[in-house]
């Protein structure tokens, strides 16, 4: 089961996304053609397989426009549907459902597309020690949905932002004048829940990052053979996440050398809308 997102954290960005849409005056077509009193009832479906995610955000753009509408989901965040799928059925004001239909399309088609690569990734390491995570590379305004995603895909979540991890990156290191400086400051400036993860572009940096004991090294664009190399030095003292141009097509091989994450942010910046449709019924 996926713990799902409050309604209270999504509401925000329906509205927003709402109110950009129906902009000065609301949704003119649907007042120019439809009745008020007028009834709808519609599915949502899948026209493409994948993973869902995000049932929530059609659910609260339908209701912020009709509180009085109904909407049944028929499959749960995270299951696997093939295309054809019903997802879920709603009925009530035609109105509401028509103004609210493209907010909640994009929604859903959108973190269903982030969860559907995410399982793709996750598919491609099993067997191995290797899990997969995500970046702070998400949408502005929509990244506690778009880790939700990842999350239903079978991922798992790197920081959420600025404020709840200490990462150490190269500019970071240039700053400070080296890594066993830069991580030596973010040891003694962290508390003690707060972790520190270094970035590392070759094996001298590991070593040297190894020498402050962080909680975390992040192997930045390594080879195969240096990845490997850095798990035998490390020797399961810190984890080693792997970071840096991974593909579909290289992640096993990353998986294999044993490393512990690997982290991708094609996952949220790349992923592929599913094609998700709302249709009369």
């Amino acid at each position: 089961m996926i713990e799902p997102i409050p309604d209270l954290l999504i509401l925000p960005t329906i509205r927003q996304a709402l109110a950009e849409d129906l902009g000065r005056a609301g949704d003119v077509t649907a007042q120019a053609c439809v009745p008020a009193e007028t009834e709808l009832a519609c599915t949502f479906g899948a026209r493409r397989g994948g993973v869902i995610a995000g049932l929530a955000c059609a659910r609260l753009a339908l209701a912020e426009l009709d509180p009085d509408a109904e909407f049944r989901a028929l499959v749960s965040d995270g299951d696997q549907v093939a295309a054809g799928t019903v997802l879920a059925e709603v009925r009530g004001k035609a109105r509401a459902i028509l103004s609210a239909e493209r907010t909640a399309l994009n929604l859903l088609g959108r973190l269903c597309g982030i969860a559907t690569l995410t399982q793709d990734y996750v598919d491609a390491v099993a067997g191995t020690r290797a899990r997969i995570t995500d970046t702070r590379k998400t949408t502005p305004g929509l990244r506690h949905l778009e880790k939700y995603a990842v999350r239903c895909g079978g991922g798992i979540n790197h920081r959420f932002g600025l404020d709840d991890a200490i990462l150490i990156k190269d500019n970071h290191v240039a700053a400070c004048g080296s890594v066993g400086e830069a991580v030596r400051r973010a040891k003694a400036f962290a508390g003690h829940l707060m972790k520190v993860e270094v970035e590392v572009d070759s094996l001298h940096q590991l070593h040297e990052a190894l020498s402050q004991d962080p909680d975390v090294i992040m192997l930045d664009n390594f080879s195969l053979q240096d990845m490997a190399e850095a798990v035998q030095i490390v020797g399961g003292r810190v984890v080693l996440e792997a970071s840096g141009g991974v593909t579909l097509e290289s992640v096993r091989a990353i998986a294999e050398t044993g490393v512990d994450v690997i982290s991708v942010g094609a996952l949220t910046h790349s992923a592929k809308v599913l094609d998700i449709g709302l249709d009369a019924a």
